[in-house]
């Protein structure tokens, strides 16, 4: 496809930043927060080599709703240059943000645009005019979402190319290491509800980057539901998931018809490695030398997961201290020890 008959769309979503990264930490150890940063910013680098025409942040930009504004800045700064080099910004607030971004301070900038309530943005790239509706994540979205799509004022809006902007779950999306799939409930949209208008949703919430073309009936969508998933991975059930963002590219004549070309880019993310510790009847000595040969053979990048099982005596327990941990593993590491829930007890290292 020649590059200058085309729009090309970032989308990026789910990069809970600020995830693992304390600014007054009270242990010294390697945290994951640097690792989502700068995934982040690697998301971005099309847009700030002026590669893509606009950029799309799904959601969840930050890892909770209430944050210290040195994050918030951190954050930005990459969106501001991305916007500074003529890109235009779109950010839909996520469940993590509590539907609303933190960055009044930003928000009058001429190419960041906010979905903080239904409504619908405007922009042009060559000849090529581009409506983007959305609107804020909200919780029961199944029986509002035709109210709120509504309000964009989609209908009123007559352009070459028209997108949904969300942070939702569709039916049919899949996620964990089984497949889960989102059938129904009030926090699911039917895939009978996607409204024809739009050339595609552009959505996030969904960790695992995927496409959903049909509904749980196998009927087809009216529009695609493109989710990038996140940038990096935030717990163990997405140890397996290739992480990165989206590249959507149509053709000027996508107008006419609907021809585009969805590209997965990937990102580079740090081994994740779950070990099981059946260590009934072990001494602590037994299980020191258990994981000094364990964390031997790993990756000096890993983040690993120690879950033990069966019965563990109270010594054995009592051993596994943080600062124990760590003095075993490569300092390059991440350890975790997850209990059983029973045990209501998790460590991290």
């Amino acid at each position: 496809m020649d590059m200058s008959s085309s729009i090309r769309i970032l989308l990026i979503a789910d990069t809970h930043l600020g995830f693992d990264l304390p600014f007054r930490p009270r242990v010294q150890r390697r945290r994951r927060g640097p690792d989502f940063f700068d995934n982040y910013e690697r998301a971005l680098q099309p847009a700030l080599e002026r590669k893509v025409d606009l950029v799309i942040h799904g959601g969840d930009v930050f890892f909770r709703s209430r944050i210290p504004m040195a994050l918030v800045e951190m954050a930005m700064k990459p969106l501001i240059r991305v916007a500074d080099n003529g890109v235009p910004v779109y950010i839909v607030p996520g469940n993590h943000e509590r539907s609303r971004i933190p960055l009044q301070l930003w928000s009058t900038h001429p190419m960041i645009h906010i979905f903080d309530r239904p409504r619908t943005f405007l922009c042009t790239v060559g000849d090529t005019s581009i409506a983007l509706s959305g609107f804020p994540f909200t919780r029961r979205i199944r029986d509002v979402f035709w109210e709120l799509t509504e309000q964009t004022g989609y209908r009123e809006v007559n352009t070459d190319l028209h997108f949904l902007c969300m942070h939702q779950i569709v039916e049919g999306a899949q996620v964990g290491r089984i497949n889960y799939t989102f059938r129904s409930g009030p926090d699911i949209i039917r895939g009978k509800d996607i409204p024809g208008a739009f050339k595609a949703i552009l959505a996030g919430h969904i960790h695992r980057g995927q496409i959903l073309t049909h509904d749980i009936q196998n009927l087809p969508l009216a529009a695609p539901v493109i989710y990038p998933g996140s940038i990096e991975r935030t717990s163990f059930a997405e140890r397996n998931e290739e992480k990165g963002y989206v590249i959507v590219q149509f053709d000027n004549s996508a107008a006419l018809g609907n021809q585009y070309e969805i590209s997965f880019v990937p990102l580079p993310t740090r081994p994740m490695v779950k070990l099981t510790l059946e260590a009934e009847g072990w001494s602590a000595g037994d299980v020191e030398r258990w994981l000094r040969a364990r964390f031997s053979e790993l990756h000096q990048d890993s983040v690993v997961q120690i879950q033990p099982l069966g019965s563990v005596s109270d010594q054995v327990l009592q051993s596994l201290s943080a600062p124990y941990l760590r003095s075993l593993a490569p300092s390059s590491m991440n350890v975790s020890m997850a209990f059983a829930y029973h045990r209501r007890r998790r460590l991290k290292v």
